[in-house]
């Protein structure tokens, strides 16, 4: 028996009796398109829209959300201070901390200067509410330790002596629990790093200086925990959770980050678990910015970034929320990362025959997706054998006028040609609400899948079936009415507004976060392939209920037109390379990333002895683009300096800050003067001897500036058993060699460590395992070289090179138990 279900609202080749019985309307199934002669035909299309009509409908109504969604972003300011937090004097402490310039881990800048600003105003702050019911400790931590962590394929970092300050503020009688929230004060070598974090810095003196002048004491005590060694990969919050003594009593934390410059910050992670907190979160902010798709995104590991987050729900398994300033991600770890571009404003906010037919249906819309993605990823492919690959980096809404339109126009298409040809038959108006219910069925199906799989984005699908199915049931009297009238169609497109609005938000984070990323993940991953098939499915998605109109539309022939039109001009001016990837425009750079490291490397042969030396500027890019554009400007940096990467050697034989080779496997290598660094690296082995279960354990020491890299490379048949790092349980990266990433603070002592290695047991003169070790001059009189300070002023204004000195030697001695292992030093 056939019902009328929310679902199954109309019935093929029957309905339109319903429809047109006022019109006296015979359905003739053999005349083209289901129509008699031309005076029936007119008046069906009576029922139907003009093509300019459903154009303009829809893209009014696209423009209007896109700036419904920019408008909410730009509501910054939170009206006037109240007195319980000054932004402007927050701005006056960022302008400070970022005043000294970079600040690295082991600099002056990072553990001495910063540190003192942080300990004099926080002492300020401790004398000013003396009086008050609160009481505040501070307290200098300086932690040593290591960890393996599987982040960039996974490496061992080790740390010691970096810089900690937390602060302690809590009722005077004592509190039991603590709350958490963190900010990092250091910085990538070469920025100031405004954004990243020392807007977060001085965020927290501001609300550590509004909370301990509260008349009213606080419930729980607040840690405010200024860690100096972030970029160090997350070392001195795992330094903070893992050995202070109030650790213990923290039950959960904020951490306050950023993956772009100013704007609204965002939460974009929480957990594990304990919903209370986002509820906390959602009472607290005055104007809530979040998002679970961003989460879920994010810990999906497809942005190759992380934040101290992980290291306090890993390791000290308590609860707590991300928050991150995303806006103009371009910008983000480059000398553009300015105080002056962090707005105040960002400051102060922080059944049977139907069944059939439904199921065909689907069938030609996934085909209609699959078909346009591969056509607009053969554009990409051209565009990137073209050379033009970026060209969207300083000019993102060519983009969307190249792939977009090409995949709006060839989905339009698609769907054209369904109607025309495959539902030549079928009434237009039955078609309208056919493929109304294929979209409909797609996002119950996304709906499902996300709700069986556990993720709180499922709410997204939820959306995009409860309000268009709700709108399309209160306007089903209407369309039989009348059929597709422009009262109809503007009904639902204001029935559809609140989910799409919402949905575009959701694009708009996503392009907004992977955009810039883009511009700085390597030279193997080919952009414009990801970026064109996030534009396609950011085209799949929001066209989905309006294949409606297209079925409805009484043709499709100027829209098609008008988009070819577009995706050609635009093709042509990209071929033509008009659209030039990076900018130098101060208020809205776009830089290219390039590596520069002046170094000098040693490599030993299986007496102990050198076999070889060599020097040079060893060069890399960060984006795919390579040398092409630098090549013209500076003719040196050509193909000819290709280095490929030496398999046999320990991570290519190169001086990698992080193990990243991965992701930039092109490197440049012109030869260059030996460096000399005043404070040169010392590195010896201690001793080495057989243990009673038949490994080889040796003991080293290394001496040398702040940041160090080891690389290890077992060989065939050997294996790296155990070491003094992390837990213990060597982790390799994604080839199987072993990377451990070394810094301290001021005055540490000498880097002590062991290896245990199973030798082979073929007893191979081979030997065990490979070794190499470089040291990382970030700042100070040893971080240039004239040579690297002359090239660093030939780069065009655009490009961002990123340099330091860097002092490596390889032991090739091929440690093994029956060799005599020399005493290295020097680098070696």
């Amino acid at each position: 028996m056939e019902s009328d279900t929310t679902v199954r609202r109309i019935k093929l080749h029957t309905i339109q009796n319903d429809i047109f019985k006022d019109s006296n309307y015979a359905h003739n199934r053999h005349d083209k398109n289901g129509y008699g002669d031309i005076e029936k035909k007119s008046e069906v299309n009576s029922y139907l829209l003009r093509e300019g009509v459903a154009a303009l409908l829809v893209v009014a109504f696209i423009l209007v959300l896109w700036g419904l969604v920019h408008l909410s972003l730009q509501q910054l300011v939170l009206g006037r201070s109240t007195g319980e937090f000054n932004a402007l004097r927050a701005r006056k402490h960022l302008e400070s901390i970022t005043s000294v310039g970079p600040r690295p881990v082991g600099s002056v800048e990072n553990e001495v200067m910063t540190v003192g600003y942080l300990l004099a105003e926080i002492e300020h702050i401790r004398e000013e509410s003396m009086a008050g019911p609160h009481a505040i400790t501070v307290d200098v931590q300086r932690p040593t330790g290591s960890f393996s962590i599987d982040f960039l394929g996974g490496f061992t970092s080790y740390y010691d002596k970096v810089t900690n300050i937390a602060v302690k503020l809590e009722p005077k009688n004592g509190a039991q629990h603590l709350m958490l929230a963190n900010c990092h004060f250091d910085s990538v070598a070469n920025s100031p790093g405004a954004s990243d974090d020392a807007v977060s810095c001085a965020v927290m003196l501001e609300v550590l200086h509004s909370l301990a002048n509260l008349s009213t004491p606080l419930l729980h005590g607040v840690v405010f925990l200024f860690n100096g060694a972030e970029e160090n990969v997350l070392q001195a919050s795992h330094g903070f959770i893992t050995q202070h003594p109030w650790a213990k009593k923290v039950r959960a934390f904020i951490n306050l980050e950023a993956a772009g410059v100013g704007g609204k910050e965002v939460v974009f992670q929480t957990g594990p678990e304990n919903p209370w907190l986002v509820q906390a979160y959602v009472h607290a902010a005055k104007h809530p910015f979040a998002s679970v798709v961003g989460q879920e995104v994010f810990q999906s590991g497809v942005i190759p970034s992380d934040t101290d987050f992980r290291i306090y729900r890993d390791f000290g398994n308590i609860p707590g929320i991300d928050l991150a300033f995303i806006e103009n991600g371009y910008i983000y770890h480059t000398k553009y990362d300015t105080a002056d571009r962090i707005l105040t404003d960002s400051i102060q906010r922080a059944g049977g025959r139907y069944i059939r037919e439904l199921v065909y249906a689907v069938g030609v819309a996934l085909l209609s997706w699959l078909v346009t993605l591969l056509s607009v990823l053969i554009v990409a492919l051209l565009v990137t054998l073209l050379g033009r690959s970026m060209f969207w980096y300083n000019h993102f809404y060519a983009s969307i006028c190249l792939y977009g339109a090409a995949s709006t126009g060839k989905m339009i298409l698609i769907h054209t040609l369904a109607k025309n040809l495959y539902y030549g038959n079928v009434q237009r108006l039955e078609l309208g609400e056919l493929f109304f219910d294929v979209s409909l069925v797609l996002w119950c199906c996304a709906l499902v899948y996300l709700t069986q799989q556990g993720l709180c984005s499922a709410y997204v699908p939820m959306l995009m079936v409860a309000f268009p199915l709700t709108t399309k049931l209160l306007l089903s009297r209407e369309f039989k009415q009348r059929g597709a009238s422009v009262k109809y169609s503007i009904l639902y497109l204001v029935g559809l507004a609140l989910p799409y609005v919402h949905f575009m938000f959701l694009i708009w984070v996503v392009f907004e976060i992977f955009t810039p990323i883009l511009g700085r993940s390597g030279t193997e991953i080919p952009p414009d392939v990801v970026l064109a098939s996030l534009i396609t499915l950011g085209t799949f998605l929001l066209s989905s209920y309006f294949m409606h109109f297209i079925y409805l539309a009484r043709s499709t022939k100027w829209i098609l037109t008008v988009l070819g039109t577009v995706f050609v001009v635009v093709f042509i001016l990209v071929s033509c390379g008009v659209f030039f990837p990076y900018s130098s425009n101060s208020y809205s750079p776009r830089p290219k990333r390039v590596f520069l490291q002046h170094t000098t490397r040693t490599f030993h042969g299986l007496d102990g002895q050198v076999a070889y030396k060599d020097s040079g500027l060893w060069i890399n890019s960060f984006d795919y683009t390579a040398m092409r554009h630098i090549t013209p400007h500076i003719p040196e940096i050509n193909d000819t300096i290709r280095k490929h990467c030496q398999e046999d050697l320990p991570f290519c034989g190169f001086p990698w800050f992080l193990p990243v080779k991965f992701l930039v496997k092109k490197n440049w290598y012109l030869p260059a003067e030996e460096v000399s660094p005043k404070f040169p690296m010392e590195f010896k082995l201690l001793s080495k001897y057989k243990t009673e279960w038949g490994t080889i354990r040796m003991s080293f020491e290394a001496k040398g500036p702040s940041h160090m890299s080891l690389y290890l490379f077992p060989h065939s048949g050997a294996t790296l058993t155990s070491w003094s790092f992390g837990d213990g349980i060597p982790q390799f990266d994604l080839s199987g060699e072993y990377f451990i990433f070394y810094s301290h603070g001021l005055e540490a002592p000498a880097w002590n460590f062991w290896l245990e290695i199973q030798p082979s047991s073929t007893g191979s003169e081979e030997g065990m395992i490979s070794m190499a070790i470089s040291s990382h001059y970030f700042f100070g009189e040893d971080k240039l070289t004239p040579q690297l300070e002359v090239m660093l002023q030939r780069f065009p204004l655009w490009a961002f090179p990123s340099s330091w000195l860097d002092f490596s030697g390889i032991d090739f001695t091929k440690i093994f138990l029956i060799n005599h292992i020399p005493t290295l030093s020097n680098g070696s």
